[in-house]
């Protein structure tokens, strides 16, 4: 999230999407009904809420205020029509998909204002500007569209559309999206529903990946070891890899810290040890949206880094019970070109 002047200058942030802002949640859980989405410290809205609360929001700062997700940012470079998102990205500062309105609870706020006005994933906004369509040489028909998020992009680039099918991006964190005819949400458990057409994409976050591996191996490192691994053969050491304190989903814990002791002389147990205990964080997430009404699954796809790691997959299909492969294509930029894609063919 950043706080944008309306002149384009930044007022705050960027915050990241994990970063958590625990003291605007009493204020957000004043307003917001139980277990909404955004009653997580790390949502949008809680972002929002701290900086307009702090000393550093003056009156003439909060007055020419615009928020923007960084991919609006990036986007607004690009057409230059301020205060633009998607319904996607605008979920955890509250928007509702479902109704496809912000709700009245959240627009009775002072800084409502400041919320930007929301489309369909993929819907054109705009020609790209003059400026930069000459610098960079793109033809004078270019449209500039509106994005998703990174894990969604993820999902659209595995091209799945049946309920039951699920995507688990395995990139610095666990991200997890499984379709679903039923919409599912609850911040108690880090859980909530991206719209997808006339489909849900239910899932959640976890703070546990790739950043935790790369604290603890070199990439070669990760190679070789895993060579060694027998992914038949369960690992009976139990750990929570986490990169620091803090956890999203299945357990939405700000205070919980990483559990990665006892560590085994070998490296191989150590690091056999804690892919699979990443692999059943992943499992609890899915048997978790079972248990709160989401379509049960059926087949796992794979995208980002971890997808290349055969050993790691092969453990997750055993932990999991259900087939798991790599997706043909895991880079989250393939779905957002596919959603670039759809959105240029409705302007012509």
């Amino acid at each position: 999230m950043l706080a944008i002047r309306n002149n384009g200058g930044i007022l705050a942030g960027p915050y990241l999407y994990n970063e958590s802002f625990a003291d605007a949640l009493p204020a957000v859980e004043s307003i917001a009904p139980a277990n909404h989405t955004v009653c997580s410290g790390s949502s949008t809205l809680c972002k929002l809420v701290s900086w307009w609360n702090s000393s550093s929001a003056g009156l003439s700062s909060r007055d020419s205020a615009i928020l923007m997700h960084q991919s609006d940012w990036l986007l607004w470079l690009l057409h230059g029509e301020y205060g633009v998102s998607d319904y996607n990205n605008t979920l955890k500062v509250g928007y509702d998909p479902e109704i496809d309105s912000y709700p009245s609870w959240l627009m009775s706020q002072p800084y409502a204002y400041m919320l930007p006005s929301v489309r369909a994933p993929g819907a054109p906004i705009g020609s790209i500007k003059e400026d930069v369509r000459a610098q960079f040489g793109f033809p004078k028909n270019c449209v500039v569209c509106t994005g998703t998020t990174d894990s969604i992009a993820a999902f659209l680039a595995a091209r799945t559309t049946e309920p039951g099918k699920a995507v688990t991006s395995l990139g610095s964190t666990l991200a997890i999206k499984l379709l679903s005819n039923a919409r599912v949400d609850d911040a108690r458990f880090g859980v909530y529903s991206h719209r997808l057409d006339d489909m849900w994409l239910v899932g959640g976050a976890s703070n546990t990946g790739g950043a935790v591996l790369r604290q603890l191996f070199t990439d070669d490192q990760l190679v070789a070891l895993s060579h060694e691994i027998d992914p038949s053969v369960p690992s009976l050491l139990d750990y929570y890899p986490l990169p620091k304190r803090g956890e999203r989903f299945p357990v939405s814990d700000p205070n919980m810290m990483p559990r990665l002791q006892p560590r085994p002389e070998s490296d191989t147990a150590y690091l056999h040890g804690i892919l699979e205990s990443i692999a059943r964080i992943e499992a609890k997430g899915y048997n978790l949206l079972k248990e709160l009404g989401a379509s049960m699954v059926e087949e796992v796809l794979t995208a980002g880094g971890g997808a290349r790691n055969d050993k790691w997959t092969a453990i997750r299909g055993r932990v999991l019970g259900v087939p798991v492969r790599k997706a043909e294509q895991t880079e989250a930029a393939y779905g957002a070109a596919l959603l670039a894609l759809k959105g240029a063919n409705t302007t012509h």
